[in-house]
């Protein structure tokens, strides 16, 4: 039974379909977005395999230019700080403000566990009105590892003094819930349209549309 849960929060708490229109404007197409996002995950990941840590703002930011030069889109340098800046004003799914306040009322331990750093990602979930749900906010950036390595969910039951099949992290990405389950947790999985799980990888034992459908098993499971 889980006492601590870690909630990813880019796509999984906070809704980046908000960058669409910002996109649009700068490459004419917004599922460039989507593009984007994935190749920043490349860039991250890669640091991450190589023994070259890159931060998640940094690897936004490069993978912003990055798609550019592929599009062949005339930006600046600047023009990339913006966009990564707007991560910091990113709106939460509509269910999760009421789904997080269901988890209050419990004895569960409620975190933020983000590949953001830490200033970033304080600064979305006080932009986005959830900061109040959480008893912490943790960053991978701390650790100098990004998820889906085993460092940051350590750190989770390290700063919570509790074994690590006690922490059960939620996430709307594969990797992530694949990454907690290899390091020893307990996970759900988030199944947003267009984010499915991998089938080559265990499967969590609670897998739900959105947050709501998540906490009600998790206060099921883990509250009983």
């Amino acid at each position: 039974m889980a006492t601590v849960i870690a909630f990813d929060v880019n796509e999984t708490l906070l809704d980046l379909s908000a960058l669409d229109e910002p996109f649009e404007q700068t490459f004419g197409d917004a599922a460039m977005r989507q593009q984007w996002f994935a190749l920043m995950l490349q860039v991250s990941f890669v640091g991450g395999l190589t023994d070259g840590y890159i931060n998640f703002s940094a690897a936004q930011h490069a993978a912003f230019l990055m798609l550019a030069e592929r599009l062949g889109a005339d930006v600046t340098d600047d023009d990339a700080t913006a966009m990564v800046a707007r991560m910091n004003w990113l709106p939460p799914h509509p269910e999760v403000v009421d789904a997080l306040q269901m988890l209050r009322g419990t004895d569960l331990a409620v975190v933020a566990l983000t590949n953001s750093v830490a200033s970033v990602a304080e600064s979305q979930l006080a932009n986005s009105g959830l900061r109040p749900l959480f008893d912490d906010v943790m960053s991978a950036d701390s650790v100098g590892h990004l998820k889906p390595a085993r460092e940051p969910y350590s750190a989770v039951a390290e700063a919570y003094g509790v074994e690590i099949g006690e922490v059960r992290l939620v996430a709307a990405h594969w990797w992530d819930v694949a990454g907690a389950m290899r390091a020893g947790c307990r996970a759900a999985f988030v199944a947003r349209p267009s984010m499915p799980l991998n089938p080559a990888w265990p499967r969590p034992d609670i897998v739900e549309p959105d947050i709501a459908s998540v906490v009600r098993r998790i206060v099921e499971i883990d509250v009983g």
